[in-house]
């Protein structure tokens, strides 16, 4: 057999072989462009190959030119090839070079099917016989056509393309890359071009071995490939390896990992995410089936961070109830990430997940004790102020007494005045009504409930306090100033907010103990601080706080009062760091001190 037919044979089934090995891959992940060029390339190298051996086998000048016009079509497709190719992989490139390249061939296909025989020749007289691998194969006498320049400046201006994107490639610190591939291109397309310019330009008596280039081509490109299939091939090693690593730490941390294709809506999950969610360990999950292990009260919750992550391009973090099939409640505390394709849309999710089940309880049972301790407080203040708020009852009651004694003795009189004794019916109605509203506002502090964030006005809870305490400073000579201007609603616990100022006014009123009763004063104000928080200040005219116990005064079981037992300040702390706010101390460079806390405004409902 001739060994012409058996190389050139040899170059075309190399080329398929390894566009059918390499166009599969890109079947599988349509973002792997450089993978599908490349099969391009081999199966267009491939069709060279093939129109080159009937040209150099040709034994009619017909018969080489119609090889020879057919074999520009593979090439065209081949330099198309070559810049998808090297655009992809070496992520470089000016558009405008390979735009150029691309249009030139094929303006020059055109004329290869409208101008003479063949873009080579407008006329191929006769055939003559070169030596190649030891026999002879067909060499073309013709009349060229001039249009052929087409052909060679696109492959020029390929040639300048792949040199361009293989100087940027090495600026951007890929040197393999842009010397192996970029010129180990560049090189076999510039031999290429020299053996065609040669053969059908000069009409130098040299074989056709554009095949021969066209292969080189291929195998550049195939090393390029084969290279990042190893450095994958590493990479799979690796990431096993971390991924044992991370699943032993998730084991030892408890932690459950998923991952969520979106496009497929599949889920794949450790043992452990499994376990706490209560899947086996090989049952197939969707997302649907999660939310519906979620708590109904949590699900929208749950939802709602998963679309803001997606939307916002972004992490979320959620806290929610998971039902277990045997009925159970369990606690879990998640952390996870959207992750998006080169086009911005959701390709996939994960996450970690992990139990806190006992965390929650220990939170509630502190909860709970801390409620049990502010309770305590209140009812430590109520029993401060029973003096002056049995004065306060007392008031009324003993008018109603008054009342209903002259009341009686009108009633003895033959002709009563009635007038007189619906007027004492009336302050008889409103002297209880007054006894009722101290007694009301005793219950609520007195009451144990749960915790209940409402919006409140503040004027509105400053004037139930300063309603309790008005008799207290009376009895004590201070002078109670309230400056509340118009403001926003804050958000917090009635009962609570008002137990802070309780604390602060009356701590304020026994800072001035000791103090001349001109300047017995405790102004309360309110302010707006920033957009979103309300400041209300308890300022006293008193002897101040002593600037190392500034910090202190706020630890439980610390007071510089002599019946005191320091648990009003550090109560009141971590009410308002409930709430969301702050509470400090300083002292006031005029005498005295001045405690602030501030309250987070209510966000109006949508």
């Amino acid at each position: 057999m001739s060994v012409v037919v058996i190389v050139w044979s040899m170059i075309a089934a190399a080329c398929l072989t390894l566009a059918s090995v390499h166009f599969p891959v890109w079947l599988r992940n349509r973002e792997a462009r450089a993978t599908l060029w490349f099969s391009v390339a081999a199966v267009a190298s491939a069709a060279i190959a093939c129109a080159e051996l009937i040209m150099l086998k040709a034994q009619t000048p017909e018969v080489y030119a119609v090889a020879q016009r057919w074999f520009n079509v593979p090439a065209a497709l081949l330099i198309i090839a070559l810049v998808g190719f090297a655009y992809n992989y070496l992520q470089a490139g000016r558009r405008w070079l390979a735009i150029a390249a691309i249009g030139l061939r094929a303006i020059s296909l055109v004329i290869n099917f409208t101008v003479g025989q063949s873009l080579n020749f407008l006329e191929i007289t006769s055939l003559r016989s070169i030596p190649l691998l030891g026999e002879l194969v067909s060499y073309p006498v013709g009349v060229r056509n001039p249009w052929q320049a087409l052909g060679q400046i696109s492959a020029a201006l390929l040639a300048v393309f792949l040199i361009d994107a293989s100087v940027t490639a090495w600026r951007r610190g890929r040197r393999g890359a842009a010397v192996f591939i970029g010129g180990g291109l560049t090189a076999f397309l510039l031999a290429g071009v020299g053996n065609a310019l040669l053969l059908f330009w000069f009409g130098r008596e040299v074989p056709s071995l554009l095949g021969l280039f066209a292969l080189g081509l291929v195998v550049a490109m195939a090393y390029a490939l084969s290279i990042d299939l190893l450095r994958a091939k590493r990479l799979v090693v690796e990431l096993g390896e971390r991924e044992q690593e991370a699943n032993l730490a998730a084991d030892a941390a408890s932690l459950g990992i998923w991952t969520r294709d979106v496009v497929r809506d599949t889920l794949s999950a450790s043992t452990k995410w499994r376990e706490l969610f209560g899947f086996s360990p090989d049952e197939t999950i969707s997302l649907q089936q999660v939310l519906e292990r979620i708590h109904a009260d949590d699900r929208d919750s749950f939802q709602e961070q998963l679309t803001r992550a997606a939307r916002q391009r972004g992490d979320y973090q959620s806290e929610f109830r998971v039902v277990l099939p045997d009925g159970r409640l369990r606690w879990i505390a998640a952390l996870g990430r959207v992750e998006f394709d080169i086009n911005g849309r959701v390709q996939r999710s994960r996450g970690t997940c992990i139990d806190i089940t006992v965390r929650k309880h220990a939170d509630q049972e502190m909860l709970r004790l801390r409620q049990d301790l502010a309770h305590v407080g209140r009812v430590s203040v109520i029993g401060q102020l029973s003096s002056t708020l049995a004065h306060e009852i007392n008031q009324p009651l003993g008018a109603i007494l008054r009342n209903v004694e002259a009341a009686a003795l009108f009633m003895e009189h033959p002709s009563p005045d009635w007038a007189e004794i619906r007027a004492i019916h009336e302050d008889i109605r409103n002297d209880d009504l007054r006894a009722k509203a101290v007694i009301d506002r005793m219950r609520v502090l007195l009451r144990r409930e749960e915790v209940a964030m409402t919006s409140l006005a503040v004027d509105q809870v400053l004037g139930e306090v300063a309603a309790l305490l008005r008799q207290d400073a009376a009895a004590r000579h201070v002078a109670l100033e309230i400056d509340i201007p118009e403001l926003p609603q804050v958000r917090g616990d009635r009962v609570q907010v008002q137990q802070v100022l309780l604390n602060l006014i009356i701590n304020a009123m026994d800072a001035l103990m000791n103090v001349g009763e001109r300047r017995r004063s405790v102004a309360v104000t309110a302010r707006r601080s920033g957009l979103d928080e309300v400041e209300i200040s308890v300022a006293d005219t008193g002897l101040g706080v002593a600037a190392d116990l500034v910090d202190r005064i706020f630890d439980p079981f610390f007071t510089t009062k002599s019946n005191g037992i320091g648990m009003g300040l550090s109560i009141s702390r971590s009410i308002v760091e409930t709430h969301g706010g702050r509470l400090w101390g300083e002292s006031n460079p005029a005498g005295g001190a001045t405690f602030r806390f501030t309250m987070p405004i209510a966000t109006p409902s949508p």
